[in-house]
Order: structure tokens, then sequence, then C-alpha cells
């Protein structure tokens, strides 16, 4: 990202209400980073950054206001204009994994898929033909993928208008109307 694009950015970060900021913003969003990257609960957080209910706190307010679905939207965007293709996506893909859920994971959250023989979660994703991500719904794993994420093949049509073709195995039904799914 250049110098100037982050700029604003990084001033609707900073905007606050109340008390000015105790601590680093980068800190926070390094944080912030290794809390997903690493998917670590929040209480686990090494002591080298800044105490786990600040992190979180601006996680929540951040995420109230949309930040991380517009950064993320802004850097899929750029890269894609890198990678020689248009800011917006025209074509995607659907498709669901089931995983094994951790422990910590409630039992109504959490399900048995039969077909793959295992006790856990299912993730929805879409992505444009880069691979970059456009949506991710997560269910429990017994849940048929027409069932539950049933609004993820027309979520990128509404999200992205320039969706004209989205590409998905034959567990996905497809509304007429939105864009075209091919199984």
């Amino acid at each position: 990202m250049l110098e100037g694009e982050a700029r604003p950015v990084m001033a609707e970060l900073v905007a606050t209400t109340g008390r000015p900021m105790v601590h680093d913003l980068r800190a926070v969003l390094d944080a912030i980073t290794y809390v997903t990257r690493y998917g670590i609960e929040w209480r686990a957080l090494p002591v080298d950054f800044p105490p786990h209910e600040a992190i979180y706190a601006f996680f929540l307010r951040w995420s109230g206001r949309g930040l991380p679905e517009r950064l993320a939207g802004r850097l899929r965007g750029r890269l894609r204009v890198l990678a020689g293709r248009g800011e917006l996506p025209t074509a995607g893909c659907l498709d669901s994994q089931t995983v094994k859920a951790a422990e910590t994971v409630g039992a109504a959250a959490c399900g048995y898929d039969a077909g793959k023989k295992i006790k856990g979660q299912k993730r929805h994703v879409a992505v444009d033909t880069l691979g970059l991500l456009l949506c991710v719904i997560v269910t429990a794993a017994s849940v048929q993928d027409r069932d539950g994420a049933h609004p993820l093949p027309t979520w990128p049509r509404e999200k992205f208008s320039t969706i004209a073709l989205v590409w998905a195995d034959g567990g996905y039904a497809c509304s007429p109307g939105h864009a075209t799914c091919h199984a």
C-alpha cells in the first residue's frame, strides 16, 4: 500500500470518542493479526502486546464500524489491480470445507458431517478468480451446503454488482435472477 493511501485508513482507525489512545496503534494491529493468524484466544496473547482487554475493545469498536471488511476490500482491490485485473471481481467460486472443532466450541455450533466422517464445523467460502476472499459463513458440520449457506450464492452478487458468474459444486442451489451458477 502506498504511503498516501494509508493515511485516510489510519486516520479512521485512530478516530476515537472519549479518552486519548494509551496503546501504540501498531501494537494493537499486530496483536489482532496475531490472534487471527494463530487462532488463539484473546487471553492467550503474549505479554509483548498490550493487555488483551484493550486489544479486544479495539477489535469490537472497529468491527462495529465495519473497518476490517472495508480494509480487506481495499486490499483485495489493490491486489487485483496489481495482478492486471479490474478492481472489482466479475466471477467467483463457492465451496465448503468441514473442519474439526475445538473443544471450546459449543454443541449447538458443532455437528457431524457423515460424508467426511468429521465432527466439527463447516465453512462456506466465496472467493474471486484470484482466490481472494469475498465472504465466509460458518455452520455446524451437519448442515448441508444448500441449507447452511443459502445466502452465499447471492451474497457476492449483492455486494459486488460486477459478478456475473459463480462456480459452485452441486451442493449449492442458486436463486434465479442472481449470478449465473455453474456446478
